[in-house]
């Protein structure tokens, strides 16, 4: 099993659980600074370890009007500032790989999008940075076919890597999380995030966006952190029927505190009693 060092974190399955989280999209330093100072509080109190998420730009929204965010230069001044003010690592997604540099030298963590999961030179590309590695597997990939994906990235000589489930195509706009899939992607050794508010998403299910059922995110979070895992990640809004992008995916920012504490309880039961398979 291997253990991936994010800043000052740890990060393993048997180890105690993650939080990446943050808002869809950045929208400022100002309100980067504010959610990743409260999620950091939330963490601090229920001993949870956190990494803050936010993307500079949504290069896969479902249409050409859809808002794309700040830029990849001034996203990378607000996650610098976060990193400044907080303390915290912070994580990104990259879409080409003439980006994986310039945001590795700012970003603790590259996350690689699951529509391009199996984009070779963008993999090549970002494991050669050195980074941690966050790749989300496809909606259109099985968990068994991950280790074709990761082998590209060990090509680099890069092993810290996160793999992350986001659910299933399942029909038209739906997705479908099947919990076999986050062990069956630990047997590759690597720790396992499941991503609990996209896997809710209903993908372009509003026309010209994407729909979503976040009453049903905590239930997904709950359920995969009971097996014993690395990481959950969850995207968070203080308004998310306002936010830019995702808004009907994302927790509310007020009630983060209430989901990590009980998160925290379902991670020391199930390290205690590692399932096995």
């Amino acid at each position: 099993m291997h253990n991936v060092d994010i800043g000052n974190l740890v990060v393993s399955n048997d180890l105690p659980l993650l939080l990446i989280a943050g808002p869809c999209q950045l929208e400022s330093a100002d309100h980067a600074q504010m959610i990743a100072g409260r999620m950091a509080e939330i963490c601090a109190a229920h001993g949870a370890q956190f990494v803050f998420k936010g993307s500079y730009d949504k290069a896969n929204r479902s249409s050409l009007g859809g808002k794309r965010g700040l830029g990849m230069d001034a996203g990378l001044q607000v996650m610098q500032s976060v990193k400044d003010s907080i303390g915290c690592p912070v994580l990104t997604d990259i879409h080409t790989a003439d980006q994986c540099a310039t945001v590795a030298s700012v970003c603790d963590v590259l996350q690689i999008p699951a529509f391009l999961c199996r984009q070779t030179d963008l993999l090549i590309a970002a494991g050669e940075t050195g980074a941690v590695i966050n790749v989300k597997k496809g909606q259109f990939l099985a968990p068994w076919d991950m280790p074709n994906v990761v082998a590209k990235i060990e090509s680099t000589g890069n092993t810290r890597i996160l793999v992350t489930d986001r659910g299933t195509s399942f029909g038209y706009n739906t997705l479908v999380a099947d919990m076999r899939s986050l062990p069956t992607m630990a047997r590759m050794g690597y720790p396992v995030v499941m991503d609990a508010t996209h896997s809710v998403q209903q993908p372009g299910g509003q026309g010209g966006s994407s729909g979503g059922q976040r009453e049903f995110a905590p239930v997904m979070a709950r359920a995969a952190v009971s097996l014993g895992i690395a990481a959950v990640f969850i995207e968070t809004h203080e308004d998310p029927d306002n936010a830019p992008s995702d808004g009907p995916n994302m927790i509310p920012l007020d009630q983060m505190d209430a989901l990590v504490k009980s998160l925290m309880g379902f991670d020391a039961l199930a390290k205690a009693d590692p399932i096995r398979v």
